[in-house]
């Protein structure tokens, strides 16, 4: 199997939920691990931060560097870039996981809202690839990965809410044009999106929503490193869903992911 021992990876987010399984799996390898996250206190509503996945990597078989790093913010974002390059020689690997949800109307979602997940979604993500390009261009097998869905402008995704559409896709958009910038200079930029959803602390803030109909956040961890893993002139510019990544390489038995085995899955949104 591919390996990505050695390799850093700057992730933002990573301090639980699917940014922490996709560390813990590059960390079973042998990978350096930037954890990019705000939480650096515990907090009663969401568990896990940038200290305790640290302690999860190490566990795992990785090295971990836990920064605290809003990534709205330029100086913060650059200077853990920095901290990066100076920790490990520099940065093979970006996954762009941040993200702010609210599945609200338009009359409904607060503009202090709006702007919050324009900033993580959108900004956030091109700033982390602005910051990680230049390193990016000096390894030998670079790619970013951002979680973000397939472009697909049906109103029926945009109309029960549209600024979280239009902040998801914002992120897809920076997928698709940066792919092509960055083409010919060897740089995979690549989106990966749930079949289904996927059960994490943050999925117990959006109500009505049930568990045991979703999937673990290990099988997206186990569809990025199989993308991350992989020659960067293997694909680029391609809107990824983790069933498919992981047929490409010979796995059909899906049922190790369940929550609950045999509950009917429910598939994610923007699908």
């Amino acid at each position: 199997m591919p390996s990505l021992s050695g390799k850093t990876l700057f992730i933002s987010g990573a301090s639980r939920g699917i940014g922490l399984a996709i560390a813990l799996r590059a960390a079973r390898d042998g990978a350096n691990i930037v954890i990019a996250a705000k939480s650096d206190v515990p907090n009663p509503k969401l568990p896990g931060t940038i200290h305790t996945a640290a302690a999860e990597i190490e566990v795992a078989g990785g090295q971990a560097l836990p920064l605290k790093v809003d990534i709205r913010d330029d100086a913060q974002v650059y200077a853990a870039v920095e901290q990066a390059v100076e920790r490990f020689g520099g940065i093979d690997i970006l996954v762009n996981n941040a993200s702010a949800i609210s599945l609200t109307g338009t009359l409904e979602t607060p503009m202090k809202r709006f702007d919050l997940m324009f900033g993580v979604n959108v900004r956030g993500t091109y700033l982390c690839s602005q910051a990680c390009l230049p390193h990016l261009l000096k390894a030998d097998n670079p790619h970013i990965l951002t979680l973000s869905p397939p472009l697909n402008m049906d109103p029926k995704w945009f109309a029960p809410h549209v600024a979280y559409s239009m902040a998801k896709y914002g992120m897809s958009q920076c997928v698709l044009g940066m792919a092509a910038e960055f083409a010919e200079r060897g740089v995979a930029v690549n989106a990966l999106w749930p079949e289904t959803v996927i059960k994490t602390a943050a999925l117990a803030m959006i109500p009505g929503v049930d568990g045991d109909a979703c999937r673990t956040p290990e099988i997206m961890a186990d569809a990025a490193h199989a993308v991350l893993s992989a020659p960067s002139k293997q694909r680029n510019g391609r809107f990824l869903l983790d069933v498919e990544v992981l047929r490409d390489n010979g796995i059909e038995d899906f049922s190790g992911y369940a929550v609950k085995p045999g509950a009917r899955l429910l598939p994610d949104l923007f699908l």
